[in-house]
């Protein structure tokens, strides 16, 4: 079976990466990109984005963030309304999809179900003209990719939802495209399989070099697998960054919440300076955190704070930030357990302990945090 490694260095991969080195920094370019539908339904608004060549950047949002209609317009399924989408220092917004040089792996495959699979992989090199002998190859090292070389004289029909997913990325490499853009790919595969193609998709992304854009509202996906992170909310585009910085500084509110497992609670600010705030909770309880965006003395805010960077404390500890709970339930997960924490005010907190401690519902604990660990944002943030 051919490796990574070998496949880099074929004159496939040795192609990829001669064209990434002799190329600008970016890619793929969104210029102030609005998507409009029935004249008043915004589906993308004022999109600014770069792709750089060779990178692995995730879309990742909830149902109608606007992630998807940002890929197919840049797949060239959709036209913006307003702005430009630039290729490879050109624009793209009137060029038909079979002339952008751009690989697509479907969520639903869209194999053609009265070919092989062998034939279903040749399919873009076939009405590209290229020569038979040519395309047995490449088809051949595409079908060892994906390891299905030993099904390519079986149908679509004959083959599993995991394996036509992986026809279908097979399908998208085999021409040596200079992007290729991804719709859930592995949304039909079981957690096993799927764990493995994450490892796999990223390890042929790093050997071969080529430029992925992802789709996906699996954020656990995208941290793992991303260079880069763009968070969509409600058409917009939240924050832009790597998995750790995503991860340790959430730009807002949604994007801590979106990403990772995150603890909201809700507050008045009474102390507030550049670096630190002291939030006032419901039962006069007192916290300090980081302060993140606009706001003022009074001002509703919301304090969110990550499972494991809560800290059990003693009664008599003289942290500044001390809060009182009891225990209302419990979760066994093996390397740890997680604990359901209801405060005095009545706000809930899940703590991630060490799972050979025992806990028991009503039993009461102190909580504490570092403030750099708990953001505060604005409940009702200014446009």
């Amino acid at each position: 079976m051919t490796s990574f490694a070998s496949l880099a260095a074929s004159p496939q991969g040795q192609n990829l990466s001669r064209a990434a080195s002799a190329s600008p920094v970016n890619l793929v370019e969104f210029i102030e990109v609005e998507k409009i539908y029935a004249g008043h339904v915004v589906a993308v608004r004022r999109l600014d984005l770069e792709v750089r060549r060779g990178e692995f950047l995730t879309f990742l949002g909830p149902s109608g963030s606007g992630k998807t209609t940002t890929l197919n317009m840049l797949a060239g399924f959709e036209r913006p309304t307003r702005g430009t989408i630039m290729l490879e220092g050109r624009s793209v917004d009137r060029l038909p999809p079979y002339e952008r040089n751009i690989g697509m792996v479907f969520q639903n495959y869209a194999l053609f179900p009265h070919m092989t699979v062998a034939e279903n992989v040749a399919f873009p090199l076939s009405v590209r003209k290229i020569a038979k002998p040519d395309i047995a190859s490449r088809v051949r090292r595409a079908l060892e990719m994906v390891r299905l070389d030993m099904f390519g004289d079986r149908r679509p029909a004959q083959l599993s939802g995991g394996q036509q997913q992986r026809v279908a990325l097979a399908r998208a490499l085999v021409y040596q495209p200079s992007l290729i853009l991804m719709d859930e790919p592995l949304g039909a595969l079981d957690k096993k399989l799927r764990e493995h193609m994450q490892i796999e998709l990223k390890q042929l992304h790093d050997q071969l070099g080529v430029t992925v854009v992802y789709v996906t509202h699996d954020q656990s996906e995208a941290l793992t697998m991303s260079d880069r992170v763009a968070v969509f909310e409600s058409g917009a585009l939240a924050q832009i960054g790597k998995p750790d910085a995503l991860y340790k500084e959430p730009a807002d509110a949604f994007v801590a919440n979106f990403i990772g497992e995150n603890n909201t609670l809700e507050g008045t600010v009474e102390q507030l300076s550049k670096s630190t705030c002291v939030v006032r909770l419901g039962d006069s309880s007192h916290v300090k955190a980081t302060p993140v965006g606009a706001m003022r003395l009074g001002d509703e805010a919301k304090l969110t704070i990550r499972p494991e960077q809560i800290r059990l404390i003693d009664a008599a500890s003289d942290e500044s930030t001390r809060l009182e709970g009891k225990v209302e339930g419990r979760i066994y997960l093996g390397d740890h357990q997680r604990l359901l924490v209801r405060l005095g005010n009545g706000q809930e907190l899940m703590v991630k302990v060490p799972a050979d401690e025992s806990f028991h519902a009503g039993a009461p604990l102190m909580l504490s945090w570092s403030p750099a660990d708990c953001r505060a944002f604005p409940a009702n943030p200014r446009s």
